[in-house]
């Protein structure tokens, strides 16, 4: 699920409310960039935002 673009990134946007999540799941919405519903980032793939992608990947969507 690479970005065709620009290699070794992904694109993230947040679908779902953070009503309700646990707040360790928020801090890492936070510390991917994202703040609210729609928003997107674009980030490097490496092992540690794939791991953070993995953890909250009910509220995201990626490509």
């Amino acid at each position: 699920m690479v970005n065709e673009k620009v290699p070794n990134t992904i694109k993230i946007s947040l679908v779902k409310s953070l009503i309700g999540v646990k707040q360790s799941h928020r801090a890492t919405i936070i510390g991917l960039g994202l703040k609210r519903i729609n928003s997107s980032s674009v980030l490097e793939r490496t092992p540690e935002t794939i791991g953070m992608i993995n953890k909250i990947k009910y509220l995201i969507k990626y490509c």
